[in-house]
């Protein structure tokens, strides 16, 4: 699986749940049922190589921005990250590379956002260990992928601190919470 196919199954699931996370979830595994164990795998590298990409302080930050108010401690808890960063994946490949290149390009890439249900993409993260155990029976191997740092990349931020905040990611900001 390239690239580009990978981007096209979470496309489709996309379009398909019209907005919903979990039904994008339910989408992409009857999609990748579709696959072969291998193939499955093969989505699974693809997504876990991008999930590790976005483990940036900015797009810390970012989740931080949009997910205040969530109940998920201003969106900078770990959990709430890392489903943050499964729903930016299943956005799509404009709206993820956009944010990775530039977190605060997300205030001109989002068209809304909707704490209480936008930021969620939990489920998204499983989709493919649930595929895998549904074709094969068994639990996804290791992908033999570099562990993900144990703490984001780039330059730390205080995530409960509005001016530094503001500061690092002017426009999200500006537009999200200001």
């Amino acid at each position: 699986m390239d690239e580009t196919e990978f981007w096209e199954l979470i496309d489709s699931a996309r379009e398909t749940a019209g907005g919903d996370a979990v039904a994008q979830a339910d989408a992409l595994v009857d999609r990748l049922l579709q696959l072969d164990p291998d193939g499955v795998l093969d989505f699974a590298r693809h997504f876990e190589a991008r999930y590790n990409r976005a483990n940036l302080w900015d797009l810390r930050a970012a989740a931080a921005i949009l997910l205040d108010g969530s109940g998920s401690a201003g969106g900078a808890d770990d959990d709430a990250f890392d489903c943050f960063r499964c729903w930016l994946i299943g956005q799509g490949r404009k709206l993820f590379e956009g944010a990775v290149h530039d977190p605060d390009n997300l205030a001109e890439l989002l068209e809304d956002f909707d704490p209480e249900v936008d930021g969620d993409g939990e489920d998204l993260g499983f989709a493919a260990d649930e595929a895998y155990e549904q074709l094969t029976g068994t639990e996804t191997p290791d992908l033999g992928l570099p562990p993900q740092p144990p703490e984001p990349l780039g330059t730390p931020v205080n995530l409960e601190d509005d001016a530094a905040l503001a500061e690092r990611l002017p426009a999200l900001w500006d537009r999200f919470r200001a």
